[in-house]
């Protein structure tokens, strides 16, 4: 196998993609959020599916796997790669739950989890983001590929506030939380306490003395101790512990708080006590109900867009509870990436794969918009000719959205959702100081003559647009070259500048950098704000 490769996005599917590049025992900490539609009814998620049903697929806004030849297949490939527990598990879980959706699911799971154990570190944690819908199934899927003893920890995030869908009907509480499960390879795995800041209520309580020279906060602390520990029964200042308890330090130690005013002494006499600053404590230790990072709501500075977007904050305490800066963070289900952010934000390595190029292409721009001048190297997506070729005969859709991708428009609608009106992309543009317009792209990947000229034609007419791009795999003919002419040209009077009204961009030309002739285009994307510098090592990454 090649020698690993880091800060890269992989496209395509994450178990060939494991296989093929990943070594094993290469990877430091894992974190994936695997897409499942946990908002339809358990009726539904269970009801048995045909044999015949279309095998599993993955899209961007549609989180549903179905069982299927892909799921039947990877399900007979656990017998082989997944050892004996885990191939009885499942044999006996599809036994008793029939295929289904969640079968499937726990199938396609399955045969990836025991990928992810062979790429993981001794010193590793891996650390499974789901819902309660499948979460129970999942933690004894995990036990059965990692080994129960191997179970760290169940961690409830709190992603949601009250729900008020009483109102609305609901028999059941509010549905608020999400589930990791922290699983390692070892009993020998890196572990980093982190600390929550103490309560309002308990600093007033513990700490209500306030030095006034400073305004620092502290607490008395007892500087006694019930067992000795060497010669602690001295005499301090005239006094000695209480009968029974001893000084819990050291003369030369009790010296050294004297000279930093560490010691305050009863205004009668007695026992002095200890000085403790708050801004000298860590904290409360994380414990594993997580309820103080928000979710991303829809005005947040962070979203993107993205349906199943998790916060920022969320993947950095992950990552900094299991690794160290120059580890590697690997994300086998990326989605918008805020796990490699995190991770590149941190001073980490990072590797993230996902099989949509709408997922790819969000990243892309994410890591850019936050750390300019990054480079992001995309494996297993087009970089010539017959590149594009074999993604357009295997799969119209992804090829739809790396092209439009690689041309910079916003993709429109999906292949779901019926008919696009003739409208796969658009490109915005400024028409004045505040006036927006709009370039309409279509992506054709099969044979194209002059009547799709006209259509797209027929398309800005009904919308009212200025300029029309056609994206073709095949060479236009000189009929279409003509149609596309005698469309004439649209007159930007706030630019001073006439530009084609029809344009016809071929793949080749689009590999070799062309691009629509337009005024300046104003970014149809969310934009991640840009991530502050890290001193040596994020100089070092960039």
């Amino acid at each position: 196998m090649a020698e690993l490769k880091t800060n890269v996005l992989y496209y395509g599917d994450n178990l060939e993609v494991l296989r093929k590049h990943i070594p094993a025992e290469s990877i430091d900490l894992i974190y994936l959020d695997p897409p499942f539609n946990s908002n339809r009814s358990y009726n539904v998620l269970f009801k048995e599916t045909p044999s015949t049903a279309s095998q599993a697929q993955i899209e961007a806004f549609e989180d549903t796997w179905h069982w299927g030849k892909v799921a039947q297949d990877a399900f007979e490939q656990i017998a082989l790669r997944g050892g004996d527990n885990t191939a009885r598990l499942l044999q006996a879980m599809v036994g008793a739950l029939g295929h289904n959706d969640v079968t499937a699911y726990l199938t396609m799971m399955a045969i990836r989890l025991v990928e992810l154990r062979r790429v993981l570190k001794p010193t590793g944690t891996i650390w499974l983001h789901c819902d309660p819908t499948a979460g129970h199934y999942l933690k004894v899927l995990m036990d059965s590929v990692f080994g129960a003893r191997r179970f760290i920890d169940q961690v409830v995030w709190k992603r949601s506030s009250a729900h008020s869908d009483v109102t609305q009907g609901a028999r059941h509480f509010g549905r608020i939380y999400d589930l990791l499960l922290v699983y390692s390879a070892s009993p020998e795995y890196k572990w980093r306490t982190q600390y929550t800041p103490y309560s309002q209520s308990y600093i007033e309580t513990f700490y209500r003395y306030v030095e006034p020279e400073t305004g620092r906060r502290y607490q008395l602390d007892n500087l006694t101790a019930a067992k000795p520990g060497g010669d602690t029964l001295y005499e301090w200042r005239g006094v000695k512990p209480y009968k029974g308890r001893y000084w819990a330090y050291s003369r030369e130690k009790m010296e050294e708080f004297e000279r930093q005013g560490r010691l305050v002494y009863p205004k009668r006499g007695g026992v002095p006590r200890y000085k403790r600053y708050l801004d000298e404590m860590p904290g409360v230790p994380l414990q594993n109900l997580w309820d103080d990072i928000p979710p991303i709501h829809s005005a947040s500075d962070e979203r993107l867009g993205y349906p199943t977007q998790k916060p920022l904050g969320l993947l950095e305490r992950v990552i900094r509870v299991g690794s160290d800066e120059s580890d590697v963070v690997l994300d086998p289900f990326c989605g918008c990436g805020t796990a490699v952010h995190a991770a590149q934000k941190l001073g980490r390595r990072w590797i993230g794969i996902d099989i949509t190029h709408l997922a790819i292409g969000l990243i892309r721009r994410r890591m850019e918009d936050a750390f300019p001048g990054i480079d992001i190297e995309v494996i297993g997506e087009p970089v010539d000719l017959a590149g594009a070729q074999e993604l357009a005969a295997r799969d119209p859709y992804q090829f739809q959205w790396w092209a439009l991708d690689r041309l910079g428009a916003l993709p429109l609608g999906d292949r779901k959702k019926g008919s696009d009106r003739g409208i796969d992309g658009v490109i915005p543009f400024l028409e004045g100081k505040s006036e927006r317009r709009r370039v309409i792209v279509q992506v054709k990947s099969g044979a194209v003559g002059p009547s799709q000229v006209r259509d797209l034609k027929g398309v800005l007419d009904r919308e009212g647009e200025p300029i029309g791009v056609l994206l073709t795999l095949r060479p236009p003919t000189r009929e279409m070259v003509t149609e596309a002419i005698a469309a004439g040209r649209y007159r930007s009077d706030f630019w001073q500048q006439d530009y084609p009204r029809l344009q016809i961009i071929t793949v080749e030309e689009l590999l070799r950098g062309e691009r629509v002739d337009m005024p300046p285009q104003v970014s149809p994307f969310a934009q991640a704000a840009r991530e502050r510098s890290r001193e040596g090592t994020q100089a070092e990454m960039l």
